[in-house]
């Protein structure tokens, strides 16, 4: 990657700013209270449990973004999947292109990601959770034919494909953790949302983001709300994730804590929470020195879930804000829509809200 092809300009008003606000308040939360003890006992760790739920209960509602510490996933797995990522992407690209993901088969390898109809300056690798992970055949809403996805892995580095499979235990771990407090936290059961991620559409991403001549022109990842449930995301010492602050709509820089995970409410928690608490826009900025690299996961639900608000976060006060949507429906749009220059804007939660 040389100089800045077109496809990957920002329009003006989305390009970015290189003077950096660093994120001042984005909150950094200790879970230990909830790792140290399986089941709490005495008043004081049932007071610490009450203290976590509602540090993330504010989080989420006022940020949509926090970071996590002291989070039980082993930290000799996180640096093999890092290790391996970084061999995997090292290699020639005629390599990489082996496992090539395509409308077929939609996880592998990928180089020319758009994000809102502009080319990102990145390259990944995505495989899923759950193997095989069942989806709709297609997005059309009168076809009920299933089909499967299932990983390619490439050959070389060997050690990728097992460092990825411990990885991804430990972090569903972490995940369906958080989706606890977070239940809590709306005031409801611990294991509210579990039977939604049964049979889980869950995956995972390396992240590689080259060095970028003109990093005032293009973005890495540009501004989006993710669409799954949570994201939890593990990113290295450089550094690129901004988020739009809600009070003031300032793109914020989050500073990396060494061994965090940053956390991200997507919009499948705004709609079952019914807005109580919404899923923020990020992008991704690059560097024209550095390389960088992350691993997402996005802990999203089987595809039969239709998305809804529920219904204890609805009341004649608060009615439901978004009519039902097929969770399977939404993602095969989606993954479609990757190899298609799409005329309009992809598929939105926003298309499905109820107008007031």
């Amino acid at each position: 990657m040389g100089e800045v092809d077109p496809a990957f300009i920002q329009d003006p008003e989305h390009r970015p700013k290189l003077s950096i606000i660093e994120a001042e308040g984005i909150p950094l939360i200790d879970l230990s209270p909830i790792n140290s003890i399986p089941t709490p006992d005495s008043i004081s760790e049932l007071k610490a449990i009450e203290g976590l739920v509602r540090e993330i209960g504010s989080a989420c509602k006022d940020w949509g973004f926090f970071q996590v510490i002291n989070h039980g996933v082993a930290l000799d797995k996180r640096e093999k999947i890092e290790t391996a990522a970084r061999k995997f992407f090292a290699q020639p690209l005629e390599e990489k292109r082996k496992i090539r993901r395509d409308e077929k088969i939609v996880v592998g390898y990928y180089d020319t990601e758009h994000t809102k109809n502009v080319r990102d300056w990145k390259e990944v690798f995505d495989f899923v959770v759950e193997e095989p992970t069942l989806v709709p055949a297609s997005p059309d809403p009168e076809d009920k034919e299933e089909t499967e996805w299932i990983n390619q892995w490439p050959e070389n580095p060997p050690e990728l494909r097992p460092a990825c499979e411990e990885y991804a235990q430990e972090v569903e771990k972490l995940a369906l953790k958080l989706m606890g407090l977070i239940a809590l936290s709306l005031g409801l059961p611990e294991d509210r949302f579990n039977s939604y991620f049964k049979h889980q559409t869950s995956f995972i991403r390396l992240n590689h983001y080259p060095p970028c001549p003109s990093p005032q022109l293009a973005l890495g990842v540009g501004r989006h709300k993710d669409g799954g449930a949570l994201t939890l995301l593990a990113q290295d010492d450089v550094g690129g994730l901004e988020v739009k602050r809600k009070t003031d709509r300032e793109w914020i820089r989050v500073k990396p804590t060494p061994n965090a995970y940053i956390i991200n409410v997507g919009d499948v928690i705004q709609v079952w929470s019914n807005e109580r608490y919404e899923s923020v826009e990020h992008r991704v900025m690059v560097n024209s020195e550095k390389e960088r690299f992350s691993i997402p996961f996005f802990l999203s639900p089987a595809h039969y879930t239709q998305v809804k608000p529920l219904e204890e976060m609805t009341d004649e006060r608060n009615p439901a804000k978004y009519k039902p949507y097929s969770w399977g429906k939404f993602i095969t749009h989606r993954k479609l829509s990757n190899f298609k220059k799409l005329s309009t804007e992809n598929i939105q939660i926003y298309h499905f809200r109820v107008s007031e």
